[in-house]
C-alpha cells in the first residue's frame, strides 16, 4: 500500500504536489517492489531488509541515494502478552530529487499528524531527522509503559501464589533486551551518519550545519533512553529472583494453612469415628433429648477443631 505526502507550510499534507515528497510503502506487494527496484534504483537486498525485524540498523550509499535501515518499536496490543517487540524500516533519501521513500511492515503512522514541531521540514534531510525524533519519542513512551506495567505486576506478585505474573515479568525483561539492541543499533547508525558528513568535505547525506546540531541532540537523547532501558532491565532482572521467592513463600504459607485445617478437622473426626454415633446415642439416651445432644456434640467438635487450628498457627508463628 502506498501513501504519498508532502510538506506545505510546516504541515504534512497527503496527495499534495509540494516538496519534499514523501512516499510511504506499507507491506509493498510484488508490483510495488519491482517498481522500487527497477524504476527507483533500490537494491533488492536492502529493500527486503527494510521489513526484516532481525535486520541491524545501518546506512549504505548508492549512486543517487542513501539507504538507511532504522529500528522502531512495534505498537503494543493486548495480544502481545507483555512482549514489546521492535521492527525495521527502510528510508531511502534522494537529495537531488527532493524526495524520500519509506518502506515498513505495518500501517502505524510514523509521523504525528498535522504540524511537524521541533524541525523546519523543508528538505528530505529534515524529514529524516524528524523521523528519527519520532522514533526516539516512541521508544520513550514504550519505556514509560514498561515501567508502569512492571510496577503493576510487582504488586500483583506480592499476594500471588501463581507463576503467571512472574512469567509476564520475564517476558517484559525479554522485550527490554530487544529494545536495548534496537536503541544501541540506532545509536551506531546516528554516529555513522555524523561521521559520513564530517571531515571529508563531501556531504554524503546533505546535512546542513543546523542539521548536524540537531543530529547531535538526537544522539544524546537516544543514548539517554538506551541507558534507561539498561537500568530498567538490570532492576527488573535483579528483582526477578526475589519475586520468585515471594511466590514460593506465599505458597508455603498457603500449604501451612491447609495443613492446619486438615489436622484440625482430623482430630474431631478421629474421636467421632472411634466412639461411633451408636455409642454416643446409648450414652445420652434417656438423659438428654437427641435434638439437644447432637447439636451440643457438634458444637464441642467445632470448638476442638478451632482450638487445634489456633495451637498449630501459634506453633508456626513461634518458629
Amino acid at each position: 500500500m502506498l501513501q504519498k505526502y508532502s510538506v506545505e507550510n510546516g504541515r504534512l499534507v497527503q496527495n499534495s504536489p509540494g516538496y519534499p515528497r514523501i512516499s510511504i510503502y506499507i507491506r509493498p506487494d510484488e508490483s510495488e517492489r519491482r517498481y522500487l527496484i527497477d524504476q527507483c534504483g533500490l537494491d533488492e537486498h536492502t529493500l527486503l531488509s527494510s521489513t526484516d525485524p532481525d535486520e541491524t540498523p545501518r546506512i549504505e550509499f548508492e549512486k543517487d541515494h542513501a539507504a538507511i535501515i532504522i529500528k522502531y518499536p512495534k505498537n503494543y496490543s493486548a495480544e502481545d502478552n507483555y512482549f514489546f517487540r521492535v521492527k525495521s524500516m527502510g528510508v531511502f533519501l534522494f537529495s537531488s530529487e527532493q524526495s524520500i521513500i519509506i518502506v515498513l511492515d505495518d500501517d502505524q503512522f510514523i509521523f504525528s499528524t498535522g504540524r511537524l514541531p521541533a524541525f523546519q521540514c523543508k528538505t528530505p534531510q529534515d524529514i529524516l531527522l524528524r523521523l528519527l525524533y519520532q522514533i526516539i519519542r516512541h521508544f520513550e513512551d514504550h519505556l514509560r509503559t514498561i515501567n508502569q506495567v512492571s510496577e503493576e505486576l510487582e504488586h500483583a506478585i506480592s499476594g500471588s501464589t501463581e507463576n503467571k505474573n512472574l512469567l509476564s515479568m520475564f517476558t517484559l525483561a525479554k522485550g527490554l533486551v530487544y529494545y536495548q539492541n534496537a536503541l544501541n543499533g540506532n545509536s551506531r547508525l546516528i554516529e555513522r551518519m555524523k561521521s559520513a558528513e564530517a571531515g571529508t568535505g563531501v556531504r554524503m547525506i546533505g546535512f546542513t550545519p543546523e542539521n548536524l546540531e540537531q543530529l547531535d541532540d538526537l544522539a544524546i537523547e537516544n543514548r539517554q533512553f538506551l541507558d534507561q532501558s539498561k537500568m530498567y532491565y538490570e532492576v527488573l532482572g535483579g528483582l526477578l529472583d526475589a519475586r520468585a521467592s515471594i511466590i514460593n513463600n506465599n505458597l508455603n504459607i498457603l500449604m501451612k494453612n491447609m495443613n492446619a485445617i486438615v489436622i484440625a478437622i482430623s482430630v474431631p473426626t478421629f474421636f467421632t469415628g472411634v466412639g461411633g454415633m451408636s455409642e454416643f446415642t446409648a450414652i445420652f439416651q434417656g438423659k438428654m433429648a437427641w435434638y439437644v445432644a447432637y447439636p451440643l456434640f457438634f458444637g464441642i467438635m467445632v470448638l476442638v477443631a478451632l482450638l487445634i487450628y489456633w495451637l498449630i498457627q501459634r506453633a508456626y508463628s513461634s518458629r
